[in-house]
């Protein structure tokens, strides 16, 4: 009987949030499929090969003999080898940020949270620059050790520790506060950008062209060995969080109701915490930085479907994922045969937008 009287104020609650647009929200969840779709034909045909959609498909479908593959060696090696790793890579990353922008803004109440907005990314980028500038010094044994994983390793566990401390701080007798988490996380980043400045600054010329690109995000050095190393992550991280869609939705009338209406809202924080920082620090350790994308489409499937996570956390994870891959294409041919860093584009995409957000919030935000 108490799971039932739960159950009916949240399942009226999801119905309210929801209106009429569930029907609107199935539909939008298939034709993002189908998008997502033709984004990977277009990244996997753009650039310099004479591989089509076409020819990848019949290759897909019908090239299992040499003398029937309707792709040439060359073509093959391009786009199974160096592309569709890179295409991969690219939905994991896309996925991860957007789904986790999502979840960030349920759990601060906040369309202009982002996953940047509790140290994470700071905090991975200070392992990955350790590396950079200190791996064949100081840090050379564990460079040795490590080999190609270091970098992603220590970007990893960067976010992974600053998470861990924003939480010791954040969390008294048992409760985290989200507004002591925000401040935390805001100092944590700081200072985590500060030791990178100082790293930045002993660093020599090619550690500092190294820092440059890697620093702007560039999905250009994916291969199988990394999804394979990161992968796993972000995939278990994604699996977790459309478990705290019902949760976010209380969440959204406030803790104390939420509480009343028998969400645990202390694990619900703590899940999504830990499910942001696996998702976004993997990322930044194998994409580098790539902004705007946890803003930006979580809020415009929010204009187009409404609030409710049970649709909003798939539907966030499908369109972030085509948008990089769509980023990763124009990143690739704009300046052919140079390679233009994927974090410009998704900057020159989402700044304009996310100042649109804030000005078509300025009636509430008192701007």
């Amino acid at each position: 009987m108490a799971d039932q009287s739960i159950a009916g104020p949240l399942k009226d609650m999801a119905t309210a949030s929801e209106g009429d647009r569930s029907g609107r929200a199935r539909i939008v969840i298939l034709l993002l499929c189908l998008g997502l779709a033709l984004a990977m034909l277009t990244s996997l045909t753009s650039g310099a090969s004479n591989a089509s959609a076409v020819s990848v498909i019949r290759d897909w479908l019908f090239g299992m003999g040499p003398g029937d593959a309707a792709l040439s060696a060359r073509d093959r090696l391009i786009v199974y080898d160096i592309r569709l790793p890179r295409v991969i890579l690219g939905m994991l990353v896309g996925a991860a940020l957007a789904v986790s922008g999502a979840v960030m803004q349920g759990l601060f109440r906040n369309p202009l949270a982002d996953p940047g907005l509790i140290g994470v990314s700071a905090g991975s980028s200070l392992g990955a620059v350790s590396i950079i500038v200190l791996g064949g010094t100081v840090l050379a044994p564990i460079t040795l050790a490590l080999g190609t994983l270091a970098l992603p390793l220590a970007a990893f566990f960067g976010g992974l520790a600053t998470t861990l401390l924003l939480y010791q701080v954040a969390t008294r007798r048992g409760q985290t506060s989200v507004a002591t988490m925000l401040l935390a996380g805001i100092a944590l980043a700081a200072l985590a950008m500060a030791l990178t400045g100082i790293l930045i600054f002993m660093a020599d010329d090619r550690q500092l062209r190294d820092l440059t690109f890697w620093s702007l995000g560039s999905l250009g050095g994916a291969t199988w060995h990394k999804i394979g190393s990161v992968g796993p992550v972000i995939v278990l991280a994604l699996a977790s969080m459309p478990f705290l869609a019902r949760g976010l939705n209380a969440l959204s009338l406030g803790e104390a109701t939420a509480g009343h209406l028998g969400i645990p809202v202390q694990r619900l924080k703590y899940v999504a915490i830990i499910g942001v920082s696996a998702a976004v620090g993997a990322s930044v350790a194998v994409s580098g930085g790539i902004g705007f994308v946890g803003i930006v489409v979580p809020h415009l499937l929010r204009l187009l479907i409404g609030p409710d996570n049970r649709y909003l956390l798939p539907a966030s994870a499908l369109l972030g994922a085509a948008l990089l891959l769509l980023a990763d294409a124009v990143a690739r041919t704009v300046v052919a045969p140079a390679e233009l860093p994927i974090g410009i584009v998704t900057a020159i995409a989402g700044a304009p937008f996310f100042l649109w957000i804030l000005l078509r919030k300025r009636g509430v935000l008192d701007l």
